[in-house]
């Protein structure tokens, strides 16, 4: 129940601000919209002509994952940033049921509040370009929860970080295009890249989604990575932020900026 009330009540406050800030939601996602614009039409004047479809198709998923990669893995450094500016970052952490809960229900909520967005703009985008992707449900959903499992833990790394260095913005800037090479760069390019966060979940979907392959399909060595990925990721996250937060405590660095 306190999971809930906690997941509850911060979708309630995740829409609340998407909607009171309504002009900065829009300008976010017209100004990313731009820049899938950009892309498609460098692929329709610049790329190959034969090829032209099968590429449009790849930058649709790979932007689209490379949006929501970018609400997960920065949104809660954001927000910790944003506590410790305002000087409610100690109230929170004295709450019982524990910082890093909070924060992962915060991440949970901004998946859940911003899906909305991210389907809008996967039906624009495909609408806009003619190029209608294959969304079998069945087999995307597992795929991108476990994907989701390994961002979260990612989440929690710029998390603990910004709790002990404060200001990460400058990190945060160049993350947007590490984030931005992992989604693009296709594994038949870098097959080692299958062991790092977002790349074989991408590069699942993308099969799903552009050659029509279902979830049985896979290999169980697929499977194995993504499962991998997702508690790997997920742990290392944890234990990362956990042991940040000791060192917050021990600094008396939740009390003030």
């Amino acid at each position: 129940m306190n999971w809930f009330n906690l997941i509850n009540a911060n979708i309630r406050k995740e829409y609340i601000s998407l909607k009171r800030y309504l002009p900065n939601t829009i300008a976010t996602l017209v100004s990313f919209f731009i820049i899938f614009l950009a892309l498609f039409a460098g692929i329709q004047f610049i790329g190959d002509p034969g090829t032209k479809d099968v590429n449009t198709q790849y930058v649709i998923v790979n932007y689209v994952f490379w949006y929501l990669a970018l609400i997960v893995v920065q949104d809660i450094g954001y927000q910790l940033a944003n506590e410790t500016i305002q000087g409610t970052l100690e109230q929170v952490n004295m709450s019982p049921l524990g910082l890093w809960k909070i924060m992962l229900a915060r991440l949970v909520s901004t998946i859940i509040a911003n899906s909305l967005i991210v389907i809008v703009l996967l039906i624009a985008t495909m609408g806009i370009t003619g190029q209608w992707l294959n969304i079998d449900l069945l087999s995307i959903l597992p795929i991108l929860a476990l994907t989701l499992i390994s961002m979260i833990g990612l989440g929690f790394i710029i998390a603990g970080m910004t709790l002990v260095m404060k200001q990460i913005s400058a990190f945060l800037q160049i993350l947007q295009f590490i984030l931005a090479g992992l989604v693009f760069i296709p594994l038949t390019v870098a097959p080692f890249l299958a062991f790092f966060p977002l790349v074989k979940g991408v590069d699942l979907v993308r099969a799903v989604m552009i050659d029509g392959v279902t979830l049985t399909s896979f290999s169980a060595f697929d499977i194995f990575v993504l499962v991998f990925n997702a508690v790997f990721y997920f742990c290392i996250g944890l234990v990362f932020f956990l042991y940040c937060e000791r060192i917050a405590m021990r600094k008396g660095l939740l009390a003030h900026y």
